[in-house]
């Protein structure tokens, strides 16, 4: 018995996660992300290297863009089958899949208009990658399975779930393939997360597995020591707010905006911050802050105990959620200080690129940084303090003061990977280093070779590999 392995996305590169195991006339698609990189996008209108059709199912890891984004395409090229996920995770995906179509049809019908006045063509197709009706189709193939309990999801193949610890729902996967003496275990990491952070459980581990698929985005790199992201929250804040500008913060519709509002939470509590307008300006993180309040069986031990003390951790005084557009717009009038949060993460997209607009010129104002800021995205490019930037196709002054709380990352860094890897009681027979920049999966592929004695290796995008 043979098994194939391919590497179709998130090798050698951050996004766009997507594995193919071929097995016994069985196809299972792991993931099927969005790539967010400005100089890989162009693969997201790739044909697919199998027929969608050929596909009898998909496992899907957990909810983020860089996962699921291109499963409406998949349906869209063909897909019928199943894609299993855990029921947060399916809840969660419907969200950013609709929001994702609707802010591919808006950006492309200002790209067109801005590209016709300016004298332009783009590299890319006038028109969407998927439309919200193509999502409508994907929503109802989403099949949730519990944690710990295997489920066939092919002829020959089974799945089991567990807790990554890294978004609400996210999980990593063991498939088995083939029968007896001649099955073989392979693991995908998914995005694994952290130890001792708040709201969810801290990341389950497998004991056994033939081979892993391990990410590696912090694959070089430790956190630091920024314990106290509390601290470090009220500092930046009082400091912008003594200067008068607002701080203006990037950040996930999916566990980061949660997480944000727990730590507000807490400095109002301790009137370690002024009582300031904040603001969720992002319909998805508002839909997704609800997903949190129906699932409350994946808040950890902490959470669960401010929930019996009647306190929900995505609750705050001052808060306002933006809904709509005009909303949204009526940021921009406020006087004083505002705390204005945001999507997309890495500001590829969505409303965040409008307050960066209004405010990265501001010296009063700060920009902060509360995740990875994936190498060409907008995020990654005012992280690296240039002179000017371009927004909406036009050059704005840096004038913003930057700051960044790596603390916050939903990420493992190389140490917690380790310690995730490191469960397994015995050692795979092989470790594919994925998700990651070249240099992150090079170090943590050295880093672990070197800790262990496994036999590690960062595959190719569309490497093929013949598992025994």
């Amino acid at each position: 018995m043979s098994i194939k392995l391919n590497f179709f996305g998130a090798a050698k590169n951050v996004t766009g996660s997507c594995y193919l195991v071929e097995s016994g006339g069985s196809r299972i698609l792991v993931d099927c992300g969005l790539y967010q990189e400005r100089d890989l996008k162009e693969r997201n209108w790739d044909a697919f290297p199998v027929p969608p059709a050929t596909i009898n199912a998909v496992l899907l890891t957990h909810a983020h863009l860089d996962h699921c984004g291109r499963l409406p395409k998949l349906v869209k090229d063909g897909f019928r089958g199943k894609i299993f996920c855990t029921s947060a995770t399916a809840d969660i995906a419907q969200i950013i899949m609709k929001d994702s179509a609707v802010l591919q049809e808006e950006d492309i019908k200002h790209k067109k208009a801005r590209h016709e006045k300016q004298g332009k063509t783009s590299p890319f197709p006038y028109e969407p990658l998927y439309t919200a009706a193509d999502v409508e189709k994907t929503v109802p193939l989403l099949t949730p399975v519990g944690y710990k309990t295997p489920v066939a999801v092919a002829a020959g193949m089974t799945a089991s779930f567990r807790e990554a610890g890294h978004i609400f729902g996210s999980a990593s996967i063991k498939l088995t393939a083939g029968q007896g003496g001649e099955a073989r275990s392979i693991l995908f990491s998914g995005d694994v997360g952290r130890w001792n952070m708040p709201i969810i459980n801290d990341p389950d581990q497998f004991e056994d597995a033939d081979y892993v698929l391990v990410e590696s985005t912090y694959g070089d790199r430790l956190h630091g020591e920024t314990k106290d992201i509390p601290g470090e929250l009220a500092r930046i804040i009082n400091e912008t707010h003594k200067a008068g500008g607002n701080i203006v913060i990037p950040s996930f519709a999916v566990e980061r905006t949660q997480e944000l509002l727990y730590h507000l939470n807490g400095l109002l509590r301790e009137n370690r911050i002024p009582h300031l307008f904040t603001f969720v300006d992002s319909p998805m993180a508002i839909r997704v802050t609800e997903i949190f309040k129906k699932h409350p069986e994946l808040f950890d031990e902490e959470t669960r105990d401010l929930l019996r003390k009647g306190i929900h951790p995505c609750d705050l005084p001052g808060l306002t959620l933006s809904n709509t557009v005009d909303q949204s717009k009526a940021i921009n009038h406020i006087k004083g200080t505002a705390i204005i949060i945001a999507g997309a993460g890495m500001c590829t997209g969505g409303r965040i690129k409008h307050h960066l607009k209004n405010n990265i010129s501001r010296p009063e104002s700060t920009i902060l940084f509360v995740g990875y800021q994936a190498a060409g995205t907008l995020g990654r490019v005012i992280q690296d303090q240039p002179a000017e930037v371009r927004i909406f196709g036009e050059m704005q002054p840096l004038r913003a003061r930057i700051e960044k709380i790596s603390g916050f990352s939903a990420h493992a860094d190389r140490d917690e990977l380790l310690r995730w890897i490191t469960g397994l009681k015995k050692a795979p027979r092989k470790v594919f280093i994925t998700h990651g920049e070249p240099d992150a999966a090079v170090a943590f592929k050295n880093f672990l070779t070197g800790k262990t004695g496994w036999s590690c290796t960062v595959p190719e995008y569309r490497q093929e590999i013949v598992l025994d």
